[in-house]
């Protein structure tokens, strides 16, 4: 069977889960993923909600339970790779990044935003790092910026498709119509570049792809395009393990395709999330900021629709219908739940 190395690690089974906030992705899924020979991700995404720090020094309480997270996936692990998800349009992100690192991160993957610094913020450690790029120029343009600056290239890249849940890296436009994005072709292009930067570091950069990869063959596609592995994110969300609660989990269970919504986040990026009674409330109008978590760097509580903190803490403690529930697009075909030992193994005969 394949593997996946990422620089002197090896995932015996080359699925990395994806980091899901908040709170739908912390140690104990990571650990689980990370057991059966995958890599597991924690999201740092207000990872600190149920801290009691939180409502008052939410900076503390997120400082506090990433080291926590961290510590306890990698007790679950028994040696498997475990990293963390960090959102480049956080306003903590150089603390987050900072704060993984000293905590002991296998790996660190950024999104929702260029990381143009992450280099910089990881210098000096052993923990590997990957950009969330979508397109061919904005691999191109980042990885140039870090070899001028860094004098470096990435540990690996995720290519995250437009199928993918959460914040999306493309516009309305491009998501209303999937198929005429030929995404495979993208993908080829990307690798292509990305290809280019190894040859010129003399070192292999893994090419990891994400967005909809819902089966074994949906796996073997990826690879068949040219991906040394695979990143899934929606499927985790219905294992046993899954740290979100168990009404969240019946949320994808008995979702379908048709509820799937594209909204705006604050974060000012388009997002794939769950039609509920929360949803209904924003499409009539703005929902007032009470309190601000100081969770987005780019946020004016008096201008964003919601607050993006108090939608998605509501969801995953089981408040479904007053919170946000981000999905993938292939979140109909989920319809039981399963545990993180019989979907790695399912997933990895992809590899085969």
């Amino acid at each position: 069977m394949k593997v996946l190395r990422i620089g002197e690690k090896v995932a015996r089974i080359p699925v990395i889960q994806g980091g899901m906030g908040v709170g739908v992705s912390r140690s104990n899924l990571a650990g689980a993923v990370a057991r059966e020979g995958g890599i597991g991700i924690i999201s740092t995404a207000q990872i600190g909600y149920d801290e009691e720090e939180f409502e008052t020094d939410p900076v503390k309480a997120n400082r506090k339970a990433i080291e926590k997270h961290l510590s306890l996936a990698k007790e679950k692990a028994a040696g498997g790779m475990v990293g963390v998800n960090i959102m480049v349009a956080l306003r903590d992100y150089a603390e987050h990044v900072r704060a993984a690192v000293a905590a002991g991160a296998d790996v660190i993957i950024s999104g929702a935003g260029i990381p143009a610094k992450l280099p910089e913020y990881v210098k000096g450690s052993s923990t590997k790092i990957a950009p969330i790029i979508s397109s061919a120029k904005a691999a191109r343009v980042l990885l140039q910026r870090w070899e001028k600056k860094y004098q470096r290239t990435a540990d690996f890249i995720v290519i995250e498709g437009p199928k993918a849940g959460g914040h999306l890296g493309f516009s309305r436009e491009e998501l209303k119509d999937i198929d005429g994005l030929d995404y495979d072709n993208r993908i080829r292009e990307i690798i292509q570049v990305v290809q280019e930067f190894a040859t010129h570091f003399h070192q292999k950069i893994p090419v990891i792809v994400a967005g909809g990869i819902f089966t074994a063959e949906d796996v073997k596609h990826a690879v068949d395009l040219g991906a040394d592995g695979v990143q899934v994110a929606s499927r985790f969300v219905v294992t046993k393990e899954c740290d979100a609660s168990q009404a969240y989990k019946e949320a994808y269970i008995h979702g379908t395709a048709d509820e799937i919504e594209i909204i705006k986040s604050p974060v000012g990026m388009p997002g794939r999330a769950l039609h509920n009674h929360f949803l209904e409330k924003v499409q009539k109008g703005r929902i007032p900021v009470k309190k601000c978590y100081g969770c987005m760097r780019k946020c004016n509580i008096n201008e964003i629709p919601y607050c993006i903190t108090d939608a998605l803490t509501k969801a995953v403690r089981g408040d479904v219908e007053n919170g946000l529930i981000f999905c993938g697009a292939e979140i109909g075909r989920i319809h039981c739940m399963t545990t993180v030992h019989d979907l790695m193994m399912e997933l990895g005969k992809g590899f085969e």
